[in-house]
């Protein structure tokens, strides 16, 4: 481990230059992304942006096959899209809703997931309903199956790795449920990819969208959906379709892609595509086991470290806890911590009340500190943050 551990440190310039703990916002890029993107858009700079990408088509096409093979599909279920929100909002605009129609997500879903289901709340007459949390934390199968079964949804929608309290949700039992009942099921794996393994076979999900800027360790403003054959083969398709998208083929009619290139558009940064594809292929070379190992070990770590503090509060629920922690920490205030610590180079994030109403009400808390580490972090940088953090309690920072 210690030789990888350096190999990985070696591949990551950011290392040098800062503590990065924020990981579940975006994670540092290796240098072989970097490169990557680099190096394509010297080509356009050279020869063209046309000619760049028929130059580039083999390692563009190569995007696909890479995030199917870390999701164990095939690249023809994969779209490339510019975010998360992006690739979620797009399967959302497939689902074929009527008013009237039923949506049952979790307490815990992702803020800007929550907003769009408001919205169409609000737009086009839908119910939604949010399915009971198990006692230690995350969505309770048991209650999504009764709500599929009273309220025949036209989606359950279920985020994998909330943004807050590091939990990891049953979305594999929640996808035999929407299996059973043949009901759309998508699945926000935004904080999952690229920090646990992921088998969408296993989750059952016809949608699944997920970055390329946090674990996957790629560039901002790049993501993917996944589709299933299920959804391909039903031909329902986003809004809206472009040349890409669809084939125009008389005065009045269109045919759409027959693959997940339905869910695309042809205008695409291929610079990032380039390095997204390096970063899934780096995280494909690390492992995702071993990923999720080192991740979680020093996820526990930081826990126990920081817990150990006085006035500071884990806020992290579920059984199965994942590398995002979150804490709360009495009499400071969240402005102070955040940039006392990046004086010392040290990134963390600090979510407020209206990242996550349901969640931070329920625990009575109006922010908290969110600590992220990657298989990159040492221990080291653990114990300087929370040396940091023991300095400025002692300091008497009061919110």
């Amino acid at each position: 481990m210690e030789s990888s551990l350096a190999q990985w440190r070696m591949d990551t310039p950011g290392v040098a230059h800062c503590i990065h703990l924020n990981n579940a916002g975006a994670a540092l890029m290796p240098q072989v992304v970097i490169d990557a993107m680099q190096h394509y858009l010297q080509l356009e700079a050279t020869i063209g942006g046309y000619e760049a990408e028929a130059t580039s088509q083999a390692q563009i096409e190569g995007f696909y096959s890479e995030v199917a093979q870390l999701l164990h599909c095939d690249a023809r279920h994969i779209a490339y899209t510019s975010s998360a929100t992006d690739a979620y909002n797009r399967a959302l605009s497939a689902i074929p809703f009527q008013a009237g129609d039923t949506i049952v997500t979790t307490n815990n879903d992702y803020v800007s997931n929550q907003i769009a289901f408001l919205q169409l709340q609000k737009r086009f007459g839908l119910r939604l309903l949010r399915a009971s949390d198990l006692p230690e934390g995350g969505v309770d199968p048991d209650s999504v199956r009764a709500l599929v079964q009273q309220y025949r949804p036209a989606l359950v929608a279920v985020t994998h790795v909330p943004t807050n309290s590091g939990l990891v949700q049953d979305v594999a039992a929640v996808g035999q449920i929407c299996a059973e009942t043949d009901t759309w099921y998508l699945v926000d794996a935004c904080q999952s990819v690229g920090q646990l393994p992921i088998a969408v076979s296993e989750i059952q999900c016809d949608f699944m969208s997920a970055t390329f800027r946090k674990f996957l360790r790629g560039p901002r403003g790049a993501g993917f959906l996944y589709v299933s054959d299920k959804a391909l083969n039903a031909g329902i398709e986003p809004l809206f379709l472009d040349l890409l998208s669809a084939t125009w083929t008389a005065p009045a009619a269109y045919v759409p892609h027959r693959d997940a290139h339905r869910f695309e558009l042809w205008e695409r940064p291929h610079a990032l595509m380039l390095g997204s594809k390096s970063a899934t292929t780096y995280a494909l070379q690390v492992g995702m086991s071993a990923i999720a190992q080192r991740v979680q070990y020093l996820a526990d770590f930081c826990r126990s470290q920081l817990s150990a503090l006085p006035g500071v509060r884990n806020l992290d629920q579920g059984t199965l806890r994942c590398g995002i922690t979150s804490y709360t920490i009495d009499h400071v205030h969240p402005d102070a911590l955040k940039a006392m610590l990046a004086q010392q180079h040290i990134n963390v994030t600090i979510p407020r009340w209206n990242n996550a109403v349901i969640d931070f009400t329920a625990k009575n808390v109006t922010w908290a500190l969110r600590v992220s580490p990657h298989y990159y972090n040492t221990e080291t940088e653990i114990e300087m943050l929370v040396e940091a953090i023991r300095s400025i309690i002692a300091g008497g920072y009061s919110a």
